[in-house]
């Protein structure tokens, strides 16, 4: 981990959806982050002004590349940037990887249930993609809700991962509009539908919660109420004061 601004340089960009991209960096020196850390980016502009903005990492690195996803706000100062301009060889500066409590690491041998609401998502991915790159076979588990299909990210790996590894399952809850042919109505998550959908609080998961402050502070009172003890739920929240996904 750095603490220090250092220079990186974008190598690659993938679009997710219509106002999401996946940058990659280059940061010379670094040797790997841990699954579930974040970043922080900094902008200056001509005339000296400075944003700073965090962006949890969705890679399993273990050598001087990342990762982060973009999800684009619409009066945002950085993020329409990173999702529209920036170019493969432009430079970044960034600070970190940052973070030690809200992370996976490949010795932990309890099962894993991932919580995602929307962009919460992106260090979940990282967990993901570190723990099928590992030789750790506990299972995990994702449920992952979002407005859309269309609003989805990593859409493709994902499915690819719940069909093929012998590790990974992955459910999803829809809020506004479903695939079609989906079983049920899109609608909001609901505690019957969180406890249908996760492992039961009798397997002892450890549980990682990301995303919007109500959703991860709704779904983490949702678990203790069930049973879940405090110690084994890490949550992670951005922005936003929205309702529960």
């Amino acid at each position: 981990m750095s603490t220090q601004w250092q220079v990186a340089e974008v190598v690659g960009g993938v679009p997710e959806n219509d106002t999401a991209r996946t940058i990659r960096l280059r940061v010379g020196g670094l040797m790997g982050h841990l699954a579930g850390q974040h970043i922080d980016v900094r902008l200056t502009a001509e005339d000296g002004y400075t944003a700073i903005r965090s962006y949890s990492l969705a890679s399993a690195s273990v050598d001087e590349h990342l990762e982060i996803t973009v999800d684009e706000l619409p009066d945002g100062e950085v993020s329409p940037y990173l999702v529209r301009d920036l170019a493969v060889g432009d430079r970044l500066e960034i600070r970190g990887p940052v973070g030690g409590w809200f992370v996976w690491r490949p010795g932990n041998g309890k099962r894993v249930q991932l919580i995602g609401g929307g962009s919460g998502v992106v260090p979940l991915m990282s967990m993901i993609r570190a723990h099928e790159a590992s030789t750790n076979e506990s299972p995990f588990r994702l449920l992952y809700s979002l407005k859309s299909p269309d609003s989805s990210l990593y859409s493709e790996e994902l499915r690819r991962l719940d069909r093929e590894s012998d590790k990974l399952m992955v459910d999803y809850v829809y809020t506004r509009s479903a695939p079609e042919g989906w079983p049920g109505t899109p609608g909001r998550l609901t505690s019957d539908t969180l406890l249908r959908k996760i492992f039961p609080a009798e397997e002892n998961p450890d549980v990682f919660i990301c995303g919007q402050t109500v959703f991860v502070e709704t779904v983490a009172d949702w678990l203790v109420v069930a049973g879940y003890p405090v110690e084994s739920i890490k949550t992670e929240r951005f922005g936003g004061t929205g309702g529960i996904q």
